[in-house]
């Protein structure tokens, strides 16, 4: 029997559900996905916001759904709910 690993509370509470996820890659935003999203990537407001280089306030009128992403901006959310290791690992750099 094969032994499955338990997650914690902490991963329990920045899971997104597969139709979440589905949903975010479809450009279907419901309330809370936006901040869901970053939970799962596991990024705080600020980093988050620079790996999509987009600023903290829109991020927070996003999460806070006060604004709805549109075209360049859903398109960042879906490649961020497909490809969650690469917003994660990636990093700006300086110029």
């Amino acid at each position: 029997m094969a032994n499955k690993q338990q997650l914690t509370k902490d991963e329990m509470s920045r899971a997104l559900t597969r139709r979440q996820r589905k949903r975010i890659i479809a450009g279907d935003l419901h309330p809370g996905d936006v901040a869901a999203l970053r939970r799962f990537v596991s990024l705080t407001q600020e980093e988050f916001a620079e790996r999509l280089r987009i600023s903290v306030h829109t991020l927070r009128n996003w999460e806070q759904d006060r604004v709805t992403p549109d075209g360049p901006g859903l398109a960042l959310l879906s490649i961020a709910a497909r490809h969650p290791r690469i917003i994660r690992e990636s990093r700006t750099t300086a110029a």
